[in-house]
């Protein structure tokens, strides 16, 4: 069976064929800049026709969708149902499942005959108990609006999670582990015996970890202070938290690499801040795993490549003794699995 995997972004659009059962890469294929004033590539459609894909060789195609919300707790079999939640799931998301919906709306057009499915980054993290995603705010902002924690990174560590065990040499559902997504965008989660029990992202992927450009965790009332003392508008705020914060907030750069170079005291506290959250983050996970971990995992471009973050993270008591491994992570390989189990179903 070959399987088509469909990552789309607001300006990229990222196809891989696999072949399963063995999991085998056949062929990768990237369109950029997509919409972009200097492009040629006006839309996601164009995109398609660029990546000049051969349909009559894919049996499935296999959508990563960010947001899936209360609605899908696994990976689904795209119908039109499907298609108008994932739409009116775009206010939770909306960087996110409008350009995942189009990247689904345009390959149906190109292959209406091929089964799509969606698979979410949000749906590893419906295991979280009621105490674990609900907010303290009024109950109702939760039966109305939705507002919970959903977690994001999804695809990841559930990858982590099976590699994992994998090395381990025990079962995904009995494994426990604190797996750490790090790159630009970063996330950290706790899992206990297969299931992720917390996540540090939240209702949006800006709660959390310090990240390349997202001022993760903050005192909310300091969103309603710029907004009030320093007279900056909704989007001026956001455009603060989301792409102005973080790493480049700190220190003015965001690649990791760049800063460990650098010798001033700027650069030196972006990285201090940076490791003090995640230990933060790691020392709570201890707690609500009851000490019942296997193993702490690395991954993303800064899990994976930078020995002296890693080095720098385990540089504590608790952590000693602890396994640690570092994998790649594949969320289009993931993706993929997802995919073959469903359509084997069917």
């Amino acid at each position: 069976m070959k399987i088509a995997v469909v990552n789309s972004g607001s300006s990229s659009l990222k196809f891989k064929l696999l072949k399963f059962p063995q999991g085998t890469v056949l062929e990768e294929k990237l369109v950029e800049h997509i919409g972009e004033e200097h492009s040629d590539i006006k839309d996601h459609h164009q995109a398609l026709e660029a990546l000049a894909i051969d349909f009559s060789e894919i049996d499935v195609i296999g959508h990563r969708v960010v947001h899936g919300g209360e609605k899908f707790h696994s990976t689904v079999l795209i119908d039109n149902e499907v298609i108008r939640t994932i739409r009116e799931l775009i206010p939770l998301a909306p960087l996110h499942n409008p350009a995942n919906l189009e990247g689904i709306e345009v390959m149906q057009k190109f292959a209406p005959n091929i089964p799509q499915v969606a698979v979410f980054d949000t749906a590893f993290h419906s295991s979280l108990q009621k105490e674990a995603y609900m907010y303290a705010l009024p109950y109702e902002m939760y039966e109305k609006n939705h507002i919970r924690r959903y977690g994001f990174h999804g695809t990841s560590h559930s990858y982590l999670l099976k590699e994992a065990a994998k090395l381990l040499n025990k079962e995904p559902e009995k494994t426990s582990l604190i797996s750490l997504h790090l790159g630009n965008g970063e996330s950290i989660c706790a899992i206990q015996n297969g299931k992720s029990v917390d996540i540090s992202m939240g209702f949006t992927p800006l709660e959390g970890l310090m990240m390349g450009s997202r001022s993760g965790d903050l005192d909310a009332e300091i969103v309603l202070y710029m907004q009030k003392s320093l007279n900056l508008s909704v989007e001026e705020v956001d455009t603060i938290l989301n792409k102005k914060s973080g790493l480049i907030g700190v220190c003015g750069e965001n690649d990791i690499r760049t800063i460990l170079e650098r010798n001033d005291e700027r650069a030196k506290l972006a990285i201090k801040m940076m490791v003090r959250r995640i230990h933060k983050y790691i020392g709570a996970y201890f707690m609500l795993l009851d000490t019942e971990v296997d193993a702490i995992v690395f991954s993303g471009g800064i899990g994976e490549n930078s020995q002296v973050i890693r080095d720098k993270i385990l540089d504590k008591a608790i952590l000693k003794n602890l396994k640690s491994f570092v994998i790649k992570t594949d969320e289009e390989l993931e993706i993929a699995r997802e995919c073959y189990q469903i359509v084997k179903k069917v």
